[in-house]
């Protein structure tokens, strides 16, 4: 039976009210602080969090411009070091002191930025289809295909549409899957459409000239030497190659990994090759 939950929300200084799920769980063991992709929402992590809570104390997290977290007046807020902050002031509110962060790809990348302000509070990492170094064929594409579509007509036509469009990502799903997906993507609007759920202007970021990187996140993944970290890829990810999961290896010798068959970017951790490398990491955390 799932753990008890709580919706609970918070100011950050810059006044955009933000949004997390905290199911109730072993105060004696690290929490599982929950951070999702570019585009997603907390509903990635609910079954995850019904596997885990009340073993664990489980947080799930919308960053801002997604799910029911507010928008931000400044689009160029949507950067990663804003969203470090904000999930800083969301461990300052939930209380954390020991904790294990699960992100997926943008939320993974958050995660091991995290260890340069928050070294003292996280016990391990999970990093799902990310990495230091990410492949440019899966930014570019990305970046081709965010934001289309939406403003269908049913749950079904959106779910239809985006196993058209996502269909080499998971290959093997049927119509309930998509159906599942879209639900996690999407919310219904004010005109009673199905419209994506997120606030389109956190691409705005993208339209930017690209610098330099404000940290070196191998140098990032280096400081994760002491603690656990397990690697997740998707077999046909765009996003982290088999090369740079290795390399990762290569510089974390305690480095655990796991590659989910026949998923692209992103596994949804409801994979049993997924839930199983859970299971055996986290249960080391007693």
């Amino acid at each position: 039976m799932a753990s008890a939950f709580q919706d609970r929300y918070f100011w950050t200084p810059d006044n955009v009210r933000l949004h997390f799920r905290d199911h109730e769980g072993d105060p004696a063991r690290p929490a599982l602080l929950c951070l999702p992709g570019l585009s997603r929402n907390l509903r990635d992590f609910e079954p995850l969090a019904s596997r885990f809570a009340p073993r664990f104390r489980v947080l799930t997290a919308s960053l801002r411009g997604r799910g029911e977290s507010g928008y931000a007046r400044d689009p160029l807020t949507y950067v990663p070091l804003t969203y470090l902050r904000d999930v800083g002031h969301l461990m300052d509110e939930a209380g954390l002191e020991r904790t294990i962060i699960i992100g997926t790809s943008l939320g993974g990348l958050i995660g091991l930025m995290l260890d340069v302000t928050q070294k003292q509070r996280i016990a391990g990492l999970v990093l799902n289809d990310v990495g230091p170094d990410m492949e440019q064929a899966g930014l570019d594409r990305i970046r081709a295909q965010f934001g289309r579509g939406g403003g269908w007509p049913s749950w079904y036509m959106a779910a239809r549409d985006l196993a058209r469009r996502q269909g080499d990502i998971y290959p093997d799903w049927a119509l309930e899957d998509w159906l599942a997906h879209a639900k996690r993507l999407c919310r219904v609007s004010p005109e009673g459409r199905i419209d994506w759920d997120f606030d389109p202007e956190i691409s705005a970021p993208f339209r930017l000239p690209h610098g330099d990187q404000a940290l070196d996140l191998w140098l990032a993944l280096d400081s994760f030497r002491d603690r656990p970290v397990l690697s997740i890829r998707g077999e046909l990810s765009d996003i982290l190659s088999a090369a740079t999961q290795a390399r990762m290896a290569a510089r974390l010798p305690k480095l655990e990994m796991v590659t989910v068959p026949r998923v692209g970017h992103a596994p949804t951790l409801e994979e049993p090759v997924a839930i199983a490398a859970l299971e055996a990491f986290l249960d080391r955390f007693r």
